[in-house]
């Protein structure tokens, strides 16, 4: 029986949440053990470098990257964008046993949550229509819908940057956030578009010969550098626990309805199916901030308090790299 590209794409999505949940456990003890030998990477160390555990993290992560790229060939976003909630439950359950972090009452609730709605929006996901070559995704990508959704992404990004940024950068969360789920969206698409590109040549096809090939892959490259840039100072100003369930709203709604947009995900589907979807993506949602502001009262009771700023710069290059990969952090 021949599997479904959507059902690939749900498989490589679970494996990737769960590569990229376990490689999160394993760069923190991997981070533990290189504090305990020397400078900490939060504040400016690198002897994380020279250990093992943390080197066995960041290749099980990028091989649930990798997984998680090449789920987007197969099945629709509305699918396995919400589905990468599911690697904060894989860390959080690990890290009950293997870091002895405990998981609440409320943060068990936080993961019933997200698998339940995963499993509603897996139920009632729509099939996926691959595109049987780059020049037809050139004509999605300039159909008026989206390029009306594009014109009012760029606007937005272009005020957030020049006018909210060097009055309210410091003091809302929003405002990076904003710059970083908006240009996410768009670097899915693309990324949707490269990976088909890949997928296609790999058969026989050649993509590559088309211009609409490299120009995927050049704003693939400019949204990811702005967003890393800007999710990064993020973490920078703001609190890893504000910042990642925020973020997670905004990028997965966001390229939900880029991709709603752009591929069609709901055409064809009715009325009902689509509301189940939707009552399943905000029932992960609503899992994903509930595990998340556990942890954030679990970080209030150790230190007596918790800001949504910080003037101090006091995530590390580690922490920033891994909530930057992923978008679904969940230990600070």
């Amino acid at each position: 029986m021949p599997v479904s590209d959507n059902s690939r794409g749900l498989i490589l999505a679970i494996l990737s949440s769960l590569f990229i949940g376990t490689s999160f456990i394993l760069k923190k003890k991997g981070l533990r053990r290189a504090a305990a030998a020397g400078t900490r990477a939060g504040v400016g160390g690198y002897t994380y470098l020279l250990e093992p555990l943390w080197w066995a993290g960041m290749i099980t992560m990028i091989v649930g990257e990798v997984a998680n790229f090449v789920a987007y060939i197969y099945a629709p976003a509305v699918l396995v964008t919400p589905l990468g909630a599911l690697s904060i439950i894989v860390s959080a359950v690990l890290a009950h046993f293997m870091l002895k972090e405990r998981l609440r009452r409320m943060g068990i609730l936080g993961c019933v949550s997200c698998i339940v709605g995963s499993i509603v929006i897996v139920m009632h996901a729509p099939q996926e229509h691959t595109p049987t070559s780059v020049q037809e995704v050139w004509i999605l990508a300039t159909q008026p819908a989206f390029l009306v959704y594009v014109a009012a992404t760029l606007s937005i990004v272009l005020v957030l940057m020049l006018h909210f940024e060097p009055l309210y950068g410091q003091t809302n969360v929003l405002v990076y956030l904003g710059i970083c789920s908006l240009m996410g969206a768009l670097t899915v698409m693309s990324i949707k578009a490269i990976g088909i590109a890949i997928k296609l040549s790999l058969e026989g096809i050649n993509q590559f010969k088309y211009a609409q090939t490299w120009f995927f892959l050049s704003v693939a490259i400019i949204c990811v550098i702005t967003q890393l840039n800007y999710l990064n100072k993020a973490l920078d100003t703001f609190n890893a626990a504000i910042v990642s369930p925020i973020y997670y709203v905004m990028f997965t709604t966001l390229t939900i309805v880029a991709s709603a947009i752009m591929f069609k995900d709901w055409s064809g589907q009715n009325a009902s199916n689509i509301t189940s979807e939707i009552c399943g993506f905000i029932t992960v949602l609503s899992g994903t901030v509930i595990l998340h502001m556990t942890r954030k009262e679990e970080q209030t009771t150790a230190t007596g308090s918790m800001a949504w700023y910080s003037g101090e710069p006091s995530k590390g290059l580690d922490e920033a790299h891994f909530i930057a990969l992923n978008n679904s952090d969940f230990f600070d």
